[in-house]
């Protein structure tokens, strides 16, 4: 991976030369690259930390292959990344199978979408009881821009209009947590998918464990006059929860984001972005780079 590097000063205290201004802009960059050094970055021929992206899994037959074809988009962005994939139950490999197959370093990137118990909890314990691995765990996949420009182009896909109108809006459905912090990421995805379909209102909901559900959503919204509602999912395959808030949906629902290419761009994203936390590994250093936005 290559740090970006910071462009030179571009006020000097005196006028220079040609030549001299050449000197001084290597000599800017060569301190530049040491401190990216010191801050542990890989060198070259350092093999890169394994990415393991981690699935919730699903009894839906549809999911496993869709998950697949995520990580296949992933290895043709990052071509020589080895990139593995491990679920919290229900399908194999499991987490722990992965984990304890791999040697060296890794970083877990979640293939989920908030802060819940799965993110800070379930997989930094997965990490750290990993006899010979050691790593880090990255961001859920929400809230950023990449996941909006998934979420809009599903919606676009499944025949949601292009132009803003009074009459339309969206339920962002997904999984739900008890943590607050899953809901806050949740309202945040649902302001940036607003914000992306020119102001359209787009209204939170839950499959679970938070308020709204979908129906709900559904009735708040055509109480405010709008009765072309459609529904997006934060979810990366087909499964339980994706259908039973498809099945709520008035009009549009749009499909599981599974391979859109700003998916598969957010989960190098967020490689990068955990190999970047200046913080080292163990329980305190893994919640950091955990939570990093």
């Amino acid at each position: 991976m290559t740090a970006p590097i910071p462009h030179p000063p571009s006020a000097y205290p005196a006028p220079l030369g040609t030549g001299n201004l050449a000197a001084e802009i290597t000599a800017q960059l060569s301190t530049q690259l040491r401190r990216v050094r010191l801050h542990g970055f890989r060198h070259p021929e350092t093999p890169a930390p394994t990415l393991v992206a981690v699935a919730h899994g699903s009894r839906d037959p549809r999911a496993l292959p869709t998950v697949r074809a995520l990580l296949d988009r992933v290895r043709a962005l990052r071509p020589g990344l080895p990139v593995r994939l491990g679920h919290i139950e229900l399908n194999q490999p499991l987490l722990t199978d992965t984990l304890a197959g791999l040697r060296g370093t890794a970083v877990l990137v979640p293939l989920l979408f908030g802060r819940g118990h799965h993110v800070t909890h379930d997989l930094p314990a997965a990490l750290a009881a990993a006899p010979l691995l050691t790593g880090r765990v990255a961001a859920p996949l929400g809230p950023h821009p990449l996941l909006a420009e998934a979420l809009h182009g599903r919606l676009l896909e499944a025949g949601f209009p292009g132009t803003p109108s009074p009459r339309t809006a969206v339920v962002l459905a997904a999984a739900g947590s008890r943590a607050p912090r899953s809901a806050r990421d949740t309202e945040r995805t649902a302001q940036q998918l607003s914000d992306r379909l020119g102001g359209t209102p787009v209204l939170p909901a839950y499959a679970s464990a938070g308020a709204p559900t979908v129906p709900d959503a559904v009735r708040a919204l055509t109480a405010r006059g709008h009765d072309r509602i459609a529904v997006a999912g934060c979810f990366t395959a087909p499964g339980r929860f994706a259908a039973q808030c498809a099945a709520a949906a008035p009009g549009t629902a749009a499909a599981p984001l599974g391979d859109h290419p700003a998916l598969a761009r957010l989960v190098l994203h967020r490689y990068d972005q955990a190999l970047l936390t200046p913080t080292g590994y163990g329980p305190e250093g893994v919640r950091a780079a955990t939570v990093a936005v």
